[in-house]
C-alpha cells in the first residue's frame, strides 16, 4: 500500500478494493474466474489486484505512458498473473470498436469520468459491453460535496463557486467535472444498468496534504476502519470527495 503514492491515494484504492469485494462476494461464487474490464486502469493498482485474485482482467488505456506504467507493473508479476492480464491501447469512449456486447462480468471505470465532458455515450457503451447481471462499477468526483475542500481550507471564492459549477481543478492543476448522485442515478437506469448501491469514498482524509506518509500497522487499520464506515453511512457518505457506484446490467 505504501507505493500508491501517500494517504489520499491509499485510501481510495483500499476503500474501492473493499467495497468492491463486497459486491462481487455478493453476485458470484467464490471461485469463479471473472471477466473484469478496467477502463483508464491508472498504475493499475485495481486490475493487478484482480488478477491476483484468479480474475481475467483487461485493461483499456489511451494514454501511451499510463500504458507503459501499467506495463511495468505487470512486468514484475509472476507468469500466472502476468497471463491473466491483457492490456489494450484506446479510448474508453469506443469500447464498441475493441469488444463485442456481454464480452464482460464486471466493468471499472474509475477516476475516469471527470475528464469527459459528455460521459452518458461513454457509460451506454461500457453498459453495452456486460453479460446480462454483469457490474458497472464507477469512481467520480462528487459534485454535491465539491465546495467542501476549498471551505475547509479557507478558500471561500473556490467555495462559493463549486456550488454553482460542477466543474473544478485538481491538485495537479488539470481540469475536472464532477458528478451529481441523482444524475448518475438517472443515467444508469437509461442505460439499463440501474444503481445498485453507492458508497462514498475519502470522508475523513479528503483534506490530507499531497505525499502525506501512510500510517502503519493498526493505525492504518482504524483509519481505514472509519472511513469504510463513513462511506456506507448516511449522511457522512453523501460529503465524501468521491463517490463509488455500481450498475448492474438487466
Amino acid at each position: 500500500m505504501r507505493g500508491l503514492g501517500g494517504l489520499r491515494n491509499t485510501v481510495r484504492q483500499e476503500l474501492v478494493a473493499r467495497q468492491l469485494d463486497e459486491q462481487i462476494s455478493a453476485r458470484y461464487p467464490v471461485g469463479r474466474r471473472l471477466r473484469i474490464l478496467d477502463v483508464g486502469p491508472g498504475q493499475g493498482t485495481q486490475a493487478l489486484r484482480l488478477a491476483r485474485a484468479g480474475h481475467e482482467v483487461t485493461g483499456l488505456e489511451s494514454d501511451p505512458v499510463m500504458l507503459g506504467a501499467v506495463r511495468e507493473a505487470l512486468a514484475a508479476e509472476p507468469e500466472g498473473i502476468r497471463e491473466r492480464v491483457r492490456l489494450v491501447q484506446g479510448d474508453g469512449r469506443e469500447t464498441g470498436a475493441h469488444f463485442t456486447p456481454g464480452s464482460f462480468d464486471i466493468v471499472l471505470c474509475h477516476g475516469v469520468l471527470m475528464y469527459v465532458p459528455e460521459p452518458d455515450p461513454m457509460l451506454a457503451g461500457l453498459a453495452r459491453v456486460l453479460a446480462p447481471g454483469g457490474l458497472l462499477s464507477l469512481l467520480v468526483r462528487n459534485a454535491d460535496a465539491l465546495a467542501m475542500r476549498p471551505g475547509l481550507a479557507g478558500d471561500w471564492d473556490t467555495a462559493l463557486a463549486a456550488f454553482d459549477s460542477p466543474v473544478y481543478t485538481n491538485r495537479i492543476g488539470l481540469e475536472g467535472r464532477a458528478d451529481r448522485l441523482e444524475t448518475l442515478t438517472a443515467t444508469l437506469a437509461g442505460i439499463g444498468a440501474p444503481l445498485h448501491t453507492w458508497y462514498g469514498v475519502r470522508v475523513f482524509t479528503d483534506q490530507a496534504a499531497d505525499g502525506r506518509p501512510v500510517p502503519s500497522g493498526p493505525e492504518l487499520e482504524r483509519l481505514l476502519t472509519a472511513e469504510h464506515r463513513a462511506g456506507r453511512t448516511d449522511p457522512y457518505r453523501a460529503v465524501a470527495a468521491l463517490l463509488h457506484l455500481c450498475g448492474v446490467r438487466g
